[in-house]
């Protein structure tokens, strides 16, 4: 049960109810953001660029933040997200790997080991040490290394909202918030 109370939605600025329509369904979280009326629109405009606008493989995209969230125990993003991963390739093994936060296991590719040490220690330590960047930039140009990094503090701070104020877990949307937000993308 959430820690307040959320928000009666019909009171919301028209420009918070449209972007709270552009969802595939109502969601909790975003629907709980919105007593930050401000924060909605930027929030939401934010996470649609990180699904749908990144140079950054979607698969890895989604094992790297599937990886933050559960580092700092955002269950609400995993269970949106996970089968998104699974949708876009990421194995059962893969997934029992960052369910257990080994980021480091064999079933990953030595990319996708960098690329989830580098987001184990921006979400854990603020700062990916001068080794663990290295490593990444062996892998990733700077857009990408730059990604990761706003990927992992996005949806750190989601993590946060949900668990600090208990905001209840809704049945994953999956793939078609995805393909919603390519297809808003390809418009643009």
């Amino acid at each position: 049960m959430a820690r307040i109370p959320y928000p009666d939605l019909d009171k919301l600025q028209p420009e918070a109810r449209e972007m709270l329509a552009r969802l595939p369904a109502p969601t909790n979280i975003f629907n709980m953001i919105s007593h930050a009326e401000s924060c909605l629109k930027p929030v939401m405009k934010l996470g649609g660029t990180l699904l749908g606008k990144l140079t950054l493989d979607p698969k890895l995209r989604e094992m790297c933040l599937l990886h933050a969230v559960n580092l700092v125990g955002g269950e609400y993003e995993w269970v949106q997200h996970e089968p998104i991963a699974r949708d876009l390739g990421v194995s059962d093994a893969q997934i029992a790997a960052l369910r257990i936060n080994d980021g480091a296991a064999f079933c990953f590719a030595p990319a996708e080991r960098a690329a989830l040490r580098f987001t184990r220690e921006v979400a854990m330590d603020v700062k990916a040490s001068e080794a663990t960047l290295a490593t990444a930039r062996t892998h990733f140009g700077d857009r990408e290394i730059v990604e990761l990094i706003v990927l992992a503090g996005f949806y750190t701070m989601l993590a946060r909202v949900t668990e600090t104020l208990g905001v209840e877990n809704d049945p994953p949307m999956g793939s078609a918030l995805v393909k919603g937000i390519e297809a808003r993308v390809k418009k643009t």
